[in-house]
């Protein structure tokens, strides 16, 4: 290590013996984290946190006072994308450095290691300019690298490529689809940079859209799509059939939807890639969504649910019988909270079934089926087919007909543990829904135990976060919603983002679920059973346990973790989807009432 003068880091000392010297570790723990180090081959201060002999926050900061240096936190620091560039990607990231800005003719760069004379002096070299360092998270670091250094341009540039390429004849495009090495081939080379930049971002889902004139290539980021434009429109022709070979499809068939999966490595990550296509008037239009197999299995406590709610339903989990539904729309994030309490219960005491559609994540010891609706082998078969292999867990990835909720509703009533998804918008009109489908009350009464109703909102950007005052429209909302605006509402902590460079000028970055648990009591299951859904949702509503997804957004809202216009966009829906229940519900008495009269 070293110490800063005022042309830069001379003198050499040792990041371990200030640790124990200042009493923040012991001399056993730097032994320990020595021989640690020497096996894994890292460096100390990061074999230190992985330790849990410091914190992250711990380290940095002392490592900061220590050489007399700034501590910056890169979540709250707003940085601008020119001036970091000056700095090449492959150095950034070579030496975990960013210039975070120019003032007084020297440049501000953030560093992860301090320590590391040669970066210093190759950092000097390369920016050819006088050079101040200051201490940065280094995840916090990799993060911001990823959102600055996009592939945008360098998409640009292999599409015209591409295009140039493809103009000078049709057996270009032969050419590219049948060699075997395709490495530096341009259409190989703009899928990777798409994929690289797509995981950079964390986007969840490519769009790759031919329109007239234009070829519209759009990824999706915590929910929302963002476009990129490319005037090449003849180079998704070649795109689409790259991507169609590498699933194993037709690339001949061009008139019919296709489904195929792949898997590629981005950037040291293992992605699964899951790919429909649909014909377009112009062309073929290719949807993948993206599925980082490296990041593991989230934990029930990752995925937002308040403690409280945590428990409530881990317990239901953890009986021996009955049925538990997650539902919500598309991109909800069910797959997640599934997935995570099969990983809570997943254990060799259990044997687990899975019928999934596709089977996303690969789980040990758990049998997971994929479906085959083409071969007859539809979610129907496989339930049926599982209940005989003394299964005493059975995951249904959704029940999309009467015949597969039926089984899974018996399959509950016998002594099995059930999960399973619907695509309903709230937790209430979920048992309804059973109902429509064909169940009989009475069924559904003995078999469902829990529905767990989830959305996703957008939470707002620490980078650039202010306080939020409420606008009059969402006043009248609060006044509306609940009864009265109290001072706690006035005055909580609402805030929203202004846009920066780190969350792409969007104001947000990253999505946290909310949740409404509806427990079914005794009084839910005889109305259940009455078939009463004017009653079912009426008692719903009125359980003290019972908080709604509206009030889930806005405690978080209050928290100042989403903002009101998220709470808003979510609220519309929900009270959109409790009209519908509602109109059901109005419709199911009226046409009992004749009956009634009659008797």
């Amino acid at each position: 290590m070293f110490t800063e003068h005022a042309t830069g880091p001379r003198q050499k000392i040792r990041i371990g013996d200030l640790l124990v010297k200042n009493g923040v570790i012991t001399d056993e723990q730097l032994i320990n984290a020595l021989t640690t180090q020497k096996k894994t081959g890292g460096k100390l201060g990061n074999t230190l946190i992985e330790l849990g002999l410091v914190t992250s926050h711990q380290f940095h900061e002392f490592l900061a006072s220590q050489m007399n240096l700034p501590f910056i936190d890169l979540k709250h620091y707003n940085y601008k994308p020119e001036v970091v560039r000056l700095l090449t990607e492959t150095a950034a990231r070579r030496f975990r450095a960013m210039v975070l800005s120019q003032e007084d003719a020297r440049l501000l760069v953030g560093v992860a290691d301090p320590t590391d004379i040669y970066a210093y002096d190759e950092l000097t070299k390369i920016l050819k300019q006088p050079i101040k360092m200051a201490v940065v998270y280094e995840t916090e670091l990799l993060k911001a690298l990823d959102t600055v250094y996009r592939r945008t341009k360098e998409i640009v540039t292999i599409a015209e490529e591409l295009g140039e390429e493809l103009s000078q004849g049709d057996t270009n495009l032969e050419r590219l689809l049948t060699e075997t090495d395709v490495e530096d081939a341009p259409v190989v080379r703009l899928l990777k940079s798409l994929f690289e930049d797509a995981v950079q971002v964390g986007a969840s889902d490519i769009h790759i859209e031919p329109d007239e004139k234009v070829l519209r290539i759009r990824q999706r980021i915590d929910g929302v799509l963002y476009e990129q434009i490319m005037k090449e429109k003849r180079i998704a022709s070649a795109l689409v059939s790259r991507l169609k070979l590498v699933c194993g499809l037709d690339i001949s068939e061009r008139r019919l939807p296709q489904d195929g999966r792949f898997n590629v490595r981005v950037k040291g990550r293992s992605v699964d890639i899951r790919l429909s296509t649909m014909p377009l008037q112009y062309g073929e239009s290719v949807v993948m969504r993206l599925l980082d197999q490296s990041s593991g299995i989230l934990q029930l406590e990752q995925v937002g649910m308040s403690a409280a709610l945590l428990k409530r339903f881990r317990h239901q989990l953890h009986q021996p019988h009955g049925l538990v539904l997650v539902t919500g729309p598309t991109g909800s994030g069910k797959t997640t909270t599934l997935y995570g309490a099969l990983n809570e219960l997943n254990s060799e005491e259990k044997k687990i079934i899975t019928v999934e559609d596709p089977v996303e994540y690969r789980l040990p010891r758990i049998n997971q089926v994929q479906v085959h609706p083409k071969i007859g082998l539809d979610f129907a078969r496989v339930l049926r087919a599982g209940l005989r292999q003394d299964p005493d867990i059975v995951m249904v990835g959704e029940m999309r007909d009467k015949e597969t909720s039926d089984i899974a509703l018996r399959a509950a009533m016998t002594g099995h543990l059930v999960l399973s998804t619907l695509h309903t918008n709230d937790a209430i009109s979920t048992a309804l829904r059973l109902v429509e489908m064909g169940a009989e009350g009475y069924v559904v009464a003995s078999s469902l135990r829990a529905v767990l109703a989830q959305r996703l909102v957008r939470k707002v950007c620490e980078s650039c976060s202010h306080s939020d005052s409420l606008e009059p429209g969402s006043t009248s909302w609060l006044q509306n919603y609940h009864g009265r605006v109290d001072f706690q509402i006035e005055n909580g902590g609402f805030r929203k983002g202004r846009g920066c460079p780190a969350c792409n000028n969007t104001g947000y970055s990253g999505r946290i679920g909310i949740f409404e648990l509806l427990e079914i009591n005794f009084d839910l299951a005889d109305a259940l059973r009455r078939n009463d859904s004017a009653s079912f949702a009426a008692i719903a509503q009125n359980l003290p346990s019972f908080v709604s997804l509206a009030d889930s957004a806005l405690v978080l809202a209050l928290e100042g973790v989403t903002s009101m216009e998220e709470v808003l966009r979510v609220s519309g829906q929900i009270e959109e989807s409790l009209q519908l229940a509602t109109n059901s519900s109005q419709k199911a008495v009226s046409t009992e009432q004749p009956n009634n009269s009659a008797e």
